[in-house]
């Protein structure tokens, strides 16, 4: 029964960066809960690249070699399901599951990154991840020297297709309607090649997720490989609001140094703190948050 342990940290989001910091509790000989309902954002990604050791491999892959790894740790537990309130008590906090328990700890760690919102293109959520993509150091070595698109427009498109013109000459950029570029902006990119389309976007034909065309509302097709763009997104988990975290004007969990947020004793880490969306940063600072926590446990008991 876990219901009426008190563990020394609830980890609520049970990927990459949740599990490098339960791997930092559990090697602390911490209690360590990971609150996990089983719904990563890049679940349609096929292969994650340009995470050493895992080049390559799909991204479920390199979470169950996580989970695995885990299991031998007897101070980290796991728990199918998802968070539905947090509240701070005298002693810590509490964090109720949909499944109705009332789970107690020291210290809170958010690992829940954050939910895209692709924009309402016909067949764009169905690419996302796939050949929709949002990182060229992710994903763009695969697609090096194709037919490439870039849906944006203005001064982030701009600066979208000078980055991805590293990895392809064949770029257009599409702006979705009237070009909002400088003039001097629209010179450059053609000086670079680059294509530029105004015609308003229709949908995006694709087999299985894999772009094709992307079609326009006139009934002509731009053939394409590949296409990058910027989605809006949303934090994946609102308790972090509901517990009193500021949240920065981009959408991002703003913490300090140490992953700490404003609220004491609440910790936040990966892709809900930080534009790097890659595994490998995740990780990174799901280790650090881990080391950080388990060091402030061990000296508040000391």
């Amino acid at each position: 029964m876990i219901k009426n342990k008190q563990f020394d940290a609830i980890i609520i989001g049970g990927s990459y960066s949740g599990l490098a910091a339960a791997m930092a509790l559990g090697r602390a000989l911490k209690e360590v809960l990971i609150i996990d309902n089983g719904k990563p954002c890049n679940a349609q990604t096929p292969v994650s690249g340009n995470f050493l050791t895992q080049d390559g491999r799909p991204p479920a892959e390199i979470a169950a070699v996580g989970k695995l790894q885990l299991e031998k740790y007897d101070s980290v537990t796991f728990f199918k399901g998802l968070a539905t309130d947090a509240r701070k008590t005298e002693i810590g906090f509490e964090v109720q599951v949909a499944s109705g328990e009332t789970l107690k700890a020291k210290k809170l760690i958010f690992a829940t990154g954050i939910r895209d919102i692709p924009e309402g293109i016909e067949g764009l959520a169905s690419c996302w991840g796939i050949s929709v993509l949002h990182c060229p150091y992710c994903h763009g070595y695969e697609v090096r020297n194709q037919k490439t698109g870039i849906l944006g427009n203005g001064e982030h498109g701009y600066e979208l297709t000078r980055l991805i013109s590293n990895w392809t000459g064949e770029l257009t950029l599409f702006t979705n309607g009237a070009s909002t570029l400088t003039s001097e902006q629209a010179q450059k990119l053609r000086k670079h090649g680059v294509k530029i389309v105004e015609e308003e976007v229709r949908k995006m034909e694709h087999l299985d997720g894999y772009i094709q065309n992307i079609v326009f509302k006139d009934g002509t097709k731009c053939p394409l490989k590949a296409i990058y763009t910027r989605s809006l997104f949303v934090q994946h988990c609102q308790l972090l609001e509901l517990l009193g975290c500021e949240i920065s004007e981009e959408g991002y969990v703003k913490v300090d140094v140490f992953q700490e947020t404003n609220i004491h004793g609440v910790y936040a880490c990966g892709d809900n703190v930080s534009r790097m969306r890659t595994i490998a940063n995740a990780v990174a600072m799901g280790t650090a948050t881990g080391m950080t926590v388990s060091k402030r446990l061990i000296f508040e008991e000391f």
